[in-house]
This record gives C-alpha cells, structure tokens and sequence, in this order.
C-alpha cells in the first residue's frame, strides 16, 4: 500500500510539472472579427518561430473582454476600447486591463455591387439604420427596398459604429443583426437591396465600398481621421505582458508583425 501511495504521489507531481511546462507553452486569445484575421496570421508566423503554441478564438470584442476578466484568455482581441464598466469588473475580479494598439482600421460602409449609390452622409446613414430612410430612391438610387444589415450588441464594431453614427439611437427592429465581418459580407453580396458595414481588411470585389462624407477609408484617411469611421484595433492583457504574452505583442508591433497587418487589408500602426 505504501508503495503504491508513492507511486501515485510521484505520478501526481510529475503531471503537475507537465502541465505547467504544457502551459508555459501555450497562448490563447479571443474576441474580435475584425481582429481575427490578423490574430490568426500573426498566430501561424509566431508559432512558426517560436516553441509556443497559439489558440485563436472569435466571438466578437465584448466576448474577449469578458474572458479577459474571467482570466479563461492570456488576450483579449477588441475592435473598440474597453468601457468604464467592463474596467470596474475587471479590477473588482483582481484583473488589471492594458490596452495596445495593434493596427488602424476604417469601418466601412458596403453595398451590393449592383447598387449605383457610391457615397452616403453620416446624417442619411443614421436614418436608414433608425428606418426614417427606407428606399434607396430617396438617395439617388433605383426603387428599391433597403435591407439593414448590423453586427451584434456583443460586436465592438458594433459599438464604434453605434457612437459614430447611431448617437446611441436604436436600430430599427427589421435590421438583421449579425455576428461576424463575414456574416455581413456574404449577405450584402448576396441581396442587391442591402447595406452593411464591416472592417476594411474584408472588403473584397464581392462588396461595393462606398465613401462617407466623400471620403473613402484609405491609408492616409484613416490614419489622419479624415474618414469619419476610423479606429483603431486593441489586444488587450492582464497587467504589462510578460513572457510568451509579451513576446507575443511584440512580435505584432515589429516590423513583420505589421506587414502582416497590411497584408491582412488592415493599416499599420507605424
């Protein structure tokens, strides 16, 4: 019996031991859509240079925050800045936020590709997605019913696009409200009378972007705020970074991190 009893007790400390190098060796993040892509790639490039393996997840920003606070994530991926609130839980559960941006975006406002509209006011844009403007010939378009395509509450697009252009005023009901850049992509691509907004790194010749103000999201638009939606993207972490978390966002913010921020249709932060 005391044999056995050690036996135990040594394979008990040994897996103890394993499971803390295991973790030693390990990254997770989640969050964002927008961020995902470049999470993803930067993820793939890390790994492929260092004896870490990375875990990437979506969910949207407030998904990420949550388990941030919950300390279940080493990152969280957030397309917006944290709110005063989500700050207070975080500090009242022991948690410490620090913030990093990690890339500049614009959110860009895209139809179907049929649609002859190639510009909207910020003003036109609030009255389609609060349903006072219905028909696209009311902005110079064909007769034709404007569908309303919104990311969810949980999305920090959502939140951006909701404080730049909603004022906080509510959706209308009929708006499909959906869970990823993708999500919205595909469906404006595929209904000719739709409206949509999505990060610039999933604009593709699916989708028609078209300016805001007369002002298209570009490099220097974005970057110097001429574009009325411009952003920028965050990994947020528990307290300064240290080991494979730090090494992490240091590798993004060197110069091949934020290649592979252009290279993902996102602009750098340099």
């Amino acid at each position: 019996m005391k044999k056995a009893s050690i036996l135990i007790l040594i394979l008990l400390i040994l897996s103890v031991g394993y499971l803390t190098a295991a973790k030693k060796n390990q990254l997770t993040m989640s969050g964002s859509t927008t961020v995902l892509p470049i999470a993803q790639a930067a993820a793939e490039a890390f790994m492929a240079k260092y004896s870490v393996n990375v875990s990437v997840r979506g969910g949207g920003s407030g998904v990420g925050i949550a388990a941030l606070i919950n300390k279940t994530v080493d990152i969280a991926n957030s397309s917006r800045p944290m709110k005063a609130k989500e700050t207070s839980t975080a500090k009242s559960n022991g948690v410490n936020p620090k913030g990093y941006a990690i890339a500049n975006d614009g959110i860009t406002v895209v139809v179907n590709p049929q649609n002859p509209v190639k510009n909207i006011s910020l003003k036109n844009l609030k009255e389609i997605y609060t349903g006072k403007i219905t028909n696209w010939r009311e902005l110079g378009g064909s007769s034709m019913p404007i569908v309303v395509i919104s990311r969810d509450v949980a999305s920090g697009t959502f939140e951006v696009f909701n404080e730049k252009v909603l004022g906080g005023a509510k959706v209308i009901d009929s708006a499909m409200m959906l869970a990823s850049n993708n999500a919205i992509a595909s469906t404006v691509a595929d209904t000719p009378g739709a409206i949509g907004y999505i990060g610039l790194g999933y604009v593709t010749d699916n989708v028609k972007a078209i300016s805001v103000e007369n002002i298209m999201p570009s490099i220097q638009t974005v970057k110097n705020g001429q574009y009325k939606l411009s952003r920028k993207l965050y990994m947020l972490t528990n307290g300064v970074p240290k080991g494979n978390t730090a090494a992490f966002i240091n590798f993004l913010l060197s110069e091949e991190g934020q290649q592979i921020v252009e290279e993902q249709g996102f602009i750098s932060v340099n």
